[in-house]
């Protein structure tokens, strides 16, 4: 039987991840673990994380998970969702100024305290919380493995004030707009990750953590 691994450091909605990759298991045991040595025998491994960064930071590499993410990230599929996400970037502008892991290239930035909607020119609120469209970035090779099943434009749950910009628009999985035109989900190699939410965005949201639980890394 498959494993995946929900990294638990203390920072994330851990048990609504879980929850949402046990409805969509088959074959595959859930695990919420925050034993290095059990994470790194998982066949993939979700990051998970809310809050600040400088705090998720902090914990993630007290318990050695920098380095192991680093290390799992070369030969299994590893999904960061949310704050997840911007831990795996080099850097984050939150808290002064936040050195993250580091595995893909960009940084992590502040939509700022005066966002305008272009069109109407009103002030949008952040953090961005709700639902909002999401928009597939097409690929080279064709369309992604994570976006199988899933309709391009679907609507998923963001809650976030800070967003990704990748080093290279070739990181880009998908795209979203909130004032902004702003980095959805990014990939590189056997690493996908999400600033939305899955586990909130129901039925599409299980779709992409399904996906997740076949997709091979490549």
């Amino acid at each position: 039987m498959n494993t995946v691994a929900v990294i638990d450091y203390g920072m994330g909605n851990l048990h609504s991840v879980a929850k949402a990759l046990e409805a969509v298991a088959e074959n595959t045991k859930v695990i919420v673990s925050s034993d290095p040595d059990e994470v790194r025998k998982a066949d993939r491994i979700v990051l998970p994380g809310v809050g600040a960064i400088r705090d998720c930071m902090s914990e993630i590499r007290r318990l050695g998970f920098d380095e192991l993410v680093r290390e799992v990230a070369v030969n299994k599929p590893l999904l960061g969702v949310c704050v997840g996400m911007q831990a795996l970037l080099e850097s984050s502008v939150e808290n002064g100024g936040t050195e993250c892991i580091g595995i893909l290239p960009g940084k992590v930035e502040y939509f700022g305290d005066d966002l305008r909607d272009p069109k109407t020119g009103d002030r949008l609120k952040v953090p961005h919380m709700g639902w909002n469209q999401v928009h597939q970035a097409p690929m080279e090779t064709g369309p992604h493995p994570m976006w199988q099943g899933i309709v391009d434009d679907s609507r998923f749950y963001f809650v976030h004030s800070y967003y990704v910009e990748p080093a290279t628009p070739e990181l880009i999985a998908a795209s979203c707009d909130y004032g902004i035109s702003f980095t959805a989900a990014v990939t590189q190699g056997n690493v996908f990750a999400t600033q939305f939410h899955p586990e909130k965005s129901q039925h599409v949201g299980l779709a992409l953590y399904a996906n997740f639980l076949k997709w091979d890394g490549a």
